[in-house]
């Protein structure tokens, strides 16, 4: 039998809103161990901003010594306007050759995980790895 993404996925999903400030996911990534984050809207998923997104809208400045005002005036950037839109998503009675198919297809780290249009996980390219390595 071939394995589910529901066998493997993370139900642990942090969602943050369109509007939050970059300095709201600063304080996730720094404090927990997720790298991707599900933007909702009205509790619909609009967008992933993964922690390289994140750290690529940022100034190399914040931070260190060199900061300047305008450096940290880019943590008060929005969600929406870093994240990805329109994410590839995936079912959880779909194979984890599906989901690998969909990651290296759309050269991304991750796929959230709906039913009925529902967030119910997530899974990462970890978690593929971690499964097929077992």
């Amino acid at each position: 039998m071939k394995k589910k993404i529901s066998e493997i996925m993370s139900t642990r999903v942090v969602t943050i809103e369109m509007d939050d400030r970059l300095s709201v996911a600063k304080e996730i990534f720094e404090n927990a161990p997720f790298h991707h984050l599900l933007v909702i809207e009205d509790d619909e998923l609009q967008g992933v901003l993964s922690e390289r997104d994140y750290l690529r809208a940022l100034s190399p400045h914040v931070g260190n010594i060199n900061e300047t005002e305008r450096d940290s005036e880019t943590l008060q950037r929005r969600a929406h306007q870093v994240m990805s839109r329109n994410p590839v998503t995936i079912a959880p009675h779909k194979t984890l050759k599906e989901a690998s198919r969909l990651m290296l297809e759309h050269n991304i780290g991750s796929l959230p995980v709906l039913k009925r249009g529902e967030i119910v996980g997530i899974i990462t390219w970890k978690d593929l790895l971690r499964a097929y390595s077992h």
